[in-house]
This record gives C-alpha cells, sequence and structure tokens, in this order.
C-alpha cells in the first residue's frame, strides 16, 4: 500500500472582488492537502480562506461543498498540527506565516519518516530566483537552506 500526501488545488463557489465583473466569473481556488492510498484519495474537510465554507475533498482537484458546518469547530487549525511538532520546528515555521495546507504537509512528512524539500518562499525580482527551502530528514532533523536559479537564458 503506498501512503502519499499532495498539495492541490480546489475550486470553490466565492468570487474575489477583483474579479467580480468578470465574465466569465473567475472563482476561488485554495490549496488543500490530501493523503491518499494506492491512488484514492482519503475524503476529508477543508475551509475556503476566503468565504469560510466547507468543501469535502473527494478527489484531487475536486470537492462537494458541505453545507451546515460553517462555523465547525471540529475542523483541524494550524494551533491543532503545531502540538505534534518539535517545538524548534514549530518556531521556524510560525514566522514563515505558511498556509494550512503546509502544515499538514509537513506534519504528514514527519509522521511517515519521509526525507523531503519543501519550497517555504520564492524571491524572484531579479534575473535570479531565491527559494527559502525546508529540507526535512527521515529521523525528523531540519535544515533550512537557500537555493539560488538564473532565470534569464544565457546565449
Amino acid at each position: 500500500m503506498a501512503l502519499e500526501g499532495l498539495r492541490h488545488l480546489v475550486e470553490c463557489h466565492c468570487i474575489l472582488p477583483q474579479f467580480r465583473n468578470t465574465n466569465p466569473a473567475v472563482y476561488h481556488k485554495f490549496i488543500v492537502f490530501s493523503v491518499s492510498e494506492d491512488d484514492v484519495v482519503q475524503p476529508k474537510l477543508s475551509q475556503c480562506n476566503n468565504c469560510g465554507i466547507i468543501h469535502k475533498i473527494v478527489d484531487y482537484c475536486k470537492s462537494e461543498i458541505v453545507h451546515g458546518l460553517e462555523d465547525s469547530s471540529s475542523l483541524r487549525t494550524i494551533d491543532d498540527i503545531k502540538v505534534s511538532m518539535p517545538q524548534k520546528l514549530v518556531e521556524f515555521l510560525v514566522p514563515q506565516n505558511l498556509d494550512i495546507s503546509l502544515w499538514e504537509l509537513i506534519e504528514f512528512i514527519l509522521d511517515n519518516k519521509v526525507e523531503k524539500e519543501i519550497p517555504l518562499t520564492k524571491d524572484d525580482k531579479t534575473d535570479l530566483t531565491q527559494i527559502k527551502m525546508l529540507h526535512i530528514k527521515s529521523d525528523g532533523s531540519f535544515k533550512v537552506k537557500t537555493v539560488t536559479r538564473q532565470d534569464t537564458l544565457v546565449l
């Protein structure tokens, strides 16, 4: 059985203010984290980060709106995830201002003892892109590094 974790987009029915007058309508999309086993996504509930409506994640990039749970206190929060992580890692992650899907991915990596690099932030104001990466080792230790990439074509 292959257990995998993946971040992906789902579409809500809400529209961000800057897209209110566009035709056709541009619906808001937000990132969620899902776990799949043998390519079958485990259903879960996620909350739209714009309008707060609850979505049942049914597959990668697919969700169904759940009515009547807008004020649910049973949805996991970043604070719920923090308690299962090493304090030093939490102290590093909090100022990074990450969305809940990244916190869930990091928790999944730690729980499953997977070695993985996760991009946290990116600056690309020049022809160079600088990316802050979190490298998590299979033993749970972590390291932060910066990767610089040349973005212009050199002939």
